[in-house]
């Protein structure tokens, strides 16, 4: 399957005193990828929200680090979608230094109805292209 990419360097700000890259600060990191992910589908969370009334939560997340980011690391955030739901869609994240990985994650996102925020289906533009770009790489 097809990974999306997405370039992440580390600032003073997303570390410790220490240096070290905090922890929850790799959710942000796998965030920005997603966000930018979507709009590389040509879709932007602003537009999902006041035009098709949807926004995408994370449902669930399991992380595992492996290995630590320092200041001014130049990482590489990977994202591989790997199931599309009818209201929800998982995917496997990955954080890189040079070709090592040091942080993994299994996310599931839910689509909800913006105001009463229970499951709304997914938009089928979005179901299509996000399985196009699956598609692409078999």
């Amino acid at each position: 399957m097809k990974h999306f990419t997405w370039p992440i360097r580390v600032y003073y700000e997303d570390t410790d005193a220490a240096g070290v890259v905090y922890y929850a600060n790799y959710l942000k990191f796998f965030e920005r990828t997603r966000t930018e992910w979507l709009r590389d589908l040509k879709y932007d969370y602003q537009v999902l929200r006041e035009q098709n009334g949807i926004i995408f939560v994370v449902r669930q997340v399991t992380v595992d680090y492996l290995k630590a980011a320092r200041l001014d690391d130049v990482l590489v955030s990977r994202l591989q979608l790997t199931n599309i739901g009818r209201v929800s869609l998982q995917m496997q994240q990955e954080l890189l230094r040079e070709q090592t990985v040091i942080c993994t994650a299994s996310i599931k996102l839910a689509c909800l109805h913006v105001d009463s925020l229970k499951p709304s289906p997914i938009p089928a533009p979005i179901i299509a292209a996000a399985q196009a770009q699956v598609a692409v790489s078999l």
